[in-house]
């Protein structure tokens, strides 16, 4: 009979604590899984993805444009970091001839991203007292020290490793469509009238809406000037994806979607569908009539409010999802705060910050998107098949 000890530890028959294996805190996924790794000041950082299904046709020219959406320094509305996040695929792929394109083999793929334009120095005072906002404290209580140079691990740089993981993810769900977005900056939202989806790449923001690009031009350039920061919110929509992906209860397909953009620096809440707006509605405003569809057994629905997922499971709409992202933390305006032995001081994060880390969390977004949908993909095949 196992015995156990005053905290509830199992004790083995010598009476020492039996070893639990716990999941990483750096890995998520299911099936498909990926743990990133690295620092913000370090060497390099990276990913390393688990369970892609061999034969896809993968080389670095298929994550580059991804990650080239995403680096910083490409105008002044982010921070000016030169970064060229070139990536390199350590394993994983091989090519049977030369001049051919690799494929995956269905082994682990190791990714890595170098760091080239670090400037540990900027960060000397946050060495000393903690930034209001950001994760200096909380990791400082957890592990009883940091890495300040940046924020380490808790650094939005950390975010271009699952851009890159992303990358590969998309080719699992070659079906599916994704298209992210900044729908509201600084409290301006944009006009659904003005939807232009070929506008989004024609902006530094991701705006649909080429007039809020131009009132949010001034937005982020005040705020820059002035040494603060704004928020945002980006939308997310995946059309394509059949009906029947995730499970009920503890496997939802909405849960993982939110548990994958909470994970994401910065991020502060997540909307599916309608999201809070669906508690002001009445049972039937809420509804999503169907009717017989034309060609097939699939029903036409006449509304979207559930975001594309009913029970945790994908009902063949588009899946729909806000994010949150907080105004960036590190700003220039002198803010309270207390060093590290607890004497009250002021400080300025000096260095080179987004004024508003919603815009280039837009495709970490879409990336976490296609990480989830293509996880559900092979979750949902290993299953029912197909």
């Amino acid at each position: 009979m196992r015995q156990t000890d005053a905290d509830g530890q199992s004790l083995d028959t010598n009476g020492s604590a039996i070893k639990t294996q716990l999941m990483s805190h750096n890995t998520f996924g299911r099936v498909l899984r990926f743990t990133t790794w690295g620092e913000s000041h370090g060497p390099a950082l990276g990913a390393v993805l688990d369970g892609c299904p061999p034969g896809l046709l993968l080389d670095e020219a298929a994550i580059q444009p991804f990650l080239d959406a995403r680096k910083p320094g490409q105008n002044k509305f982010t921070t000016q970091r030169k970064e060229p996040d070139q990536v390199r695929i350590l394993s994983g792929t091989f090519a049977e001839q030369d001049g051919e394109t690799p494929r995956t083999t269905g082994t682990p793929i190791s990714l890595m991203i170098e760091n080239m334009d670090q400037r540990s120095k900027d960060y000397s005072e946050v060495a000393k007292s903690y930034r209001p906002g950001h994760a200096d404290y909380a990791y400082d209580a957890k592990y009883g020290f940091r890495d300040y140079r940046g924020g380490g691990r808790s650094s939005a740089r950390e975010t271009a490793a699952r851009v890159a993981a992303g990358a590969i993810a998309r080719l699992v769900i070659p079906e599916v469509t994704l298209i992210a977005y900044v729908c509201e900056l600084g409290g301006d939202r944009i006009d659904p009238a003005n939807f232009d989806a070929s506008e989004i790449a024609n902006n530094p923001f991701w705006s649909p809406d080429a007039d809020a690009a131009k009132r949010w031009e001034v937005l982020v350039d005040e705020a820059r000037k002035a040494g603060s920061s704004l928020g945002a919110v980006v939308e997310c929509r995946a059309t394509g994806v059949p009906a029947g992906w995730g499970a009920p209860i503890y496997a939802k397909l909405d849960a993982d979607l939110a548990a994958a953009m909470m994970s994401i620096n910065a991020v502060k809440g997540v909307e599916i569908g309608d999201g809070f707006a669906a508690s002001r509605l009445s049972g039937e405003q809420n509804a999503d009539p169907m009717r017989p569809g034309d060609n097939s057994d699939a029903p036409e629905f006449a509304a979207n409010h559930a975001g594309g997922i009913a029970g945790g499971i994908s009902t063949g709409q588009p899946v729909v999802l806000r994010v949150a992202f907080k105004p960036t933390s590190s700003i220039l305006t002198p803010v309270e705060t207390i060093t590290r032995d607890g004497a009250a001081a002021e400080i300025r994060t000096k260095g080179r910050h987004d004024p508003c880390v919603g815009i280039r969390g837009t495709p970490v977004v879409e990336a976490m998107m296609a990480l989830v949908l293509a996880d559900h993909k092979m979750l949902h095949r290993a299953q029912c098949g197909g």
